[in-house]
């Protein structure tokens, strides 16, 4: 039996939030609220996720040894994620983002800086950090490192996902090991240059024989491709405070519905709900609950819907 349900390979990051009652105009300024530091990153977040849903989950990454680090670590290591390949780079900073957030509607604006010195090597991944889990999960960062994991996972049969939200150089080597893509909505687009979103992740799944390919549609929900097949599922409305993290939160449920076996319509829709429970806390971590409050919002949650959308997409959803 795996080791681990879940090892993931990617960023991590320690935020200060700066809450702000309205975002101000090019060159203006406004008195803030509140600040708060907070640990986040995109693969970081999505395995406190999977720690929250109950999975088996290992990290592996950097930090940085300032204090910044030591927030990171003590709240990966604090819901007994298995860290005993995480690098810690002496004398350096860990990644760090600055996340003004508008009151008024919840939504947020990124500053991000990642030092270099952060970068993980394919040296520092080996067959067993990989052989021992029932799935990956990477991002688009340090594409030399998660290529070799990929390569490796699929070696064993072991699904591999993708958080990925902007073109990476060398990334196209990474594609061909990939089992479930659930990129931006701006990514495929981008990639293959085709306006149609459906269309681009067509051309995606046979560039790459990528059997899953979704997006994440922000507020709008998300949207997925397994074989010929369309799912779009509709976003939850909730009282949102908050967005940041919300796309990795996604991430981390999807992991757990492929290994729950979920059919994709009740994937994205778990996923969904999970993002949005997280929305109605401050931080990317701040409100990640667990899978039967998930459940419970599925159940009596508002939905939003874009008729025009489904139809110009020509989609089977699932409630």
């Amino acid at each position: 039996m795996p080791e681990f349900d879940v090892v993931g390979i990617g960023l991590n990051a320690t935020d200060t939030l700066i809450l702000v009652p309205h975002f101000p105009p090019y060159a203006g300024k406004v008195a803030f609220d509140d600040e708060m530091l907070s640990p986040g990153g995109q693969v970081a977040s999505a395995m406190v996720t999977c720690a929250r849903l109950g999975l088996r989950v290992k990290y592996i990454g950097t930090i940085g040894d300032d204090e910044r680090g030591r927030v990171q670590d003590a709240s990966l290591r604090g819901l007994g994620i298995n860290l005993d390949d995480v690098r810690v780079r002496a004398g350096s900073p860990n990644q760090t983002a600055y996340i003004i957030i508008d009151r008024t509607t919840g939504e947020r604006t990124v500053f991000w800086s990642r030092p270099e010195s952060l970068r993980l090597t394919p040296e520092e991944i080996e067959p067993s950090m990989i052989a021992s889990a029932r799935l990956l999960h990477i991002d688009g960062h340090d594409t030399e490192a998660v290529e070799k994991a990929a390569r490796i996972a699929r070696e064993h049969g072991i699904p591999v996902t993708v958080d990925v939200d902007t073109i990476y150089p060398g990334f196209e080597r990474v594609l061909p090991h990939v089992t479930h893509l659930v990129a931006s909505s701006e990514f495929p687009i981008a990639w293959t240059k085709e306006k149609d979103p459906l269309k681009a992740l067509g051309i995606l799944q046979k560039e790459y024989n990528i059997p899953v390919a979704a997006m994440t549609l922000g507020s709008y929900g998300a949207l997925a491709r397994v074989g010929s097949e369309v799912y779009y599922s509709p976003a939850f409305v909730v009282n949102c405070v908050d967005t940041t993290g919300a796309g990795d939160v996604f991430h981390g449920a999807f992991c757990y519905a492929v290994l729950e076996g979920m059919p994709m319509g009740d994937a994205l829709d778990f996923s969904n709900a999970m993002a949005a429970l997280n929305c109605r806390a401050l931080g990317a971590r701040g409100g990640i609950e667990t899978a039967r409050d998930a459940y419970a919002l599925m159940e009596r949650a508002e939905r939003r819907s874009d008729d025009g959308f489904r139809k110009k997409a020509s989609v089977t959803t699932h409630a």
